[in-house]
């Protein structure tokens, strides 16, 4: 199953990014401050891989507020020269409501999850579905999302992310 994904105008500053890591779950929470609001879903769009990976993208006025990697992807690769794309421009990523569906505030979405990573781990790609063509916008200072021409979901891109925090060091 996909989810539709609406790349519009970015109306005002692009938005900020930060990123926390939970070093007892291994949990990955990206937060973006300052995005603007649409006309959209309010709530959560959960997609699940059919290997138990779980990623919930956190909406508010249609428009990305945060991401939690919640469980990991079964398949993870580290590419050595993890190429980040060139995003075509800044833009706002709107996730749209249906009138039919007003008061629901969590979408679940089955699709294959994979992710890519740099040797550093400061880089993460989160590919849904299969791979395919897709436009890339700068969503966020640190944050690009992929769009195929079927307006749906096709990737996340996280950057600059922070290493996990070395747990033995902090005990």
């Amino acid at each position: 199953m996909t989810f539709e994904a609406r790349i519009e105008p970015l109306d005002g500053k692009l938005p900020r990014v930060s990123y926390h890591w939970d070093p007892e779950t291994d949990i990955l929470s990206v937060s973006c401050k300052g995005t603007a609001k649409a006309s959209g879903l309010n709530g959560t769009v959960d997609l699940e891989g059919s290997d138990g990976s779980f990623v919930v993208i956190d909406v508010a006025g249609g428009c990305v507020r945060g991401v939690d990697v919640v469980t990991w992807p079964d398949d993870v690769r580290t590419v050595q020269n993890l190429a980040i794309p060139q995003p075509e421009n800044e833009a706002r990523v709107v996730f749209p409501g249906e009138r039919s569906q007003a008061a629901v505030a969590a979408v679940e979405v089955d699709t294959a999850l994979t992710m890519e990573k740099n040797d550093a781990e400061s880089v993460l790609h989160i590919r849904v579905g299969r791979a395919r063509p897709a436009r890339v916008v700068r969503a966020a200072d640190r944050l690009l999302v992929e769009v195929d021409k079927h307006s749906r979901l096709a990737g996340l891109w996280f950057l600059d992310v922070p290493p996990f925090p070395n747990v033995e060091a902090t005990a």
